[in-house]
């Protein structure tokens, strides 16, 4: 694989079996620098497999990365100490005061530079004098957020980053991405949090059973998904009247005289034929991610967690 300059993580192929389990499958990334990318996917469709492997923390069954222009597999401890690391499953010395944690990490990692501990823990509201033993999951998590980022990498790699913080936390912590971005670094965040994904990324890849199935701009995702169309008329009206019309991808019959469409183009069809009838009353959506979502994996008993903070079974 050629390194691209501009390109910080480039897989090709990249495949990992656990056995005859399926780890992920032929996945190729490419993130560009500077980009926050979103790897969006429920629990078990392969996004920390994806990133141990690119880290050289499990090795691939096939295919080739690149980190930082790097081979994971010949210059592993490099690309480790290329990058800010927060895995899924952090992992912490609990006896040890939370400074003391940060320091020794600092020394493993043999960085000589400024650190950002202290900035990073008060803008954590991480107290940094106690135990890590005595943490709730919440500043055990702020602890992974501040070891991230505090030898300031160029690039970040973060696996479900806002577990267990309070919703304070989490807005903080999106400040803090969205000035690594401003900096020109990089940041690639797995989540099955899909309002955290809409709100920080510049793109997102949705991975499926361990295949990436599509990776686009955020902007242009939601333009090809169209919005959603909810019209209430004084009286029934047959949905295929809307059906029919090129643009339109999808109609449902909502409570009383409702009709909800989704219309990814061609809109001035559609208010023409609204025009026939009387409307009461008419709203013009976003589709959230949260439909995107659903739509790529259908309804499988996946649990995903939407705006409001609550589980939904797909």
């Amino acid at each position: 694989m050629n390194p691209d300059k501009e390109l910080v993580i480039q897989t090709n192929k990249l495949t990992k079996y656990y056995g005859k389990a399926r780890g992920i499958i032929d996945v190729d990334l490419s993130i560009q620098k500077g980009e926050i990318f979103g790897f969006l996917g429920p629990n078990g469709a392969g996004k920390s497999t994806t990133i141990r492997t690119i880290l050289d923390l499990i090795r691939p069954t096939s295919g080739s990365a690149l980190v930082n222009g790097m081979d994971p597999v010949k210059e592993g401890a490099k690309v480790r100490r290329s990058v800010g690391y927060l895995p899924s499953d952090f992992g912490t010395y609990k006896s040890m005061t939370a400074k003391a944690y940060l320091h020794t990490l600092l020394a493993m990692m043999d960085y000589k530079g400024e650190n950002r501990i202290d900035e990073l823990s008060n803008r954590m509201d991480l107290d940094l004098t106690r135990k890590i033993k005595e943490f709730s999951r919440g500043n055990r998590q702020k602890v992974g957020v501040v070891s991230a980022f505090m030898h300031n990498p160029k690039l970040a790699i973060l696996d479900e980053p806002t577990t267990g913080l309070d919703p304070l936390m989490q807005q903080e912590f999106y400040k803090i991405v969205l000035e690594e971005k401003a900096k020109g670094n990089t940041v690639f965040l797995s989540s099955h949090i899909l309002a955290e994904v809409e709100t920080i990324c510049d793109r997102v890849g949705i991975i499926r059973r361990g295949k990436v199935i599509m990776v686009e701009k955020m902007s242009t995702f939601k333009k090809k998904t169209g919005k959603l169309l909810n019209v209430e008329f004084d009286g029934k009206v047959d949905p295929k009247i809307f059906m029919d019309l090129e643009g339109v991808s999808q109609v449902k019959e909502g409570e009383g005289n409702v009709l909800i469409m989704t219309v990814t183009s061609h809109i001035d069809e559609v208010i023409k034929e609204l025009a026939k009838h009387t409307v009461v009353d008419l709203t013009y959506d976003e589709v959230s991610l949260e439909d995107l979502f659903l739509k790529f994996y259908g309804r499988e008993n996946i649990t995903v967690k939407i705006n409001n903070g609550k589980g939904v079974e797909a």
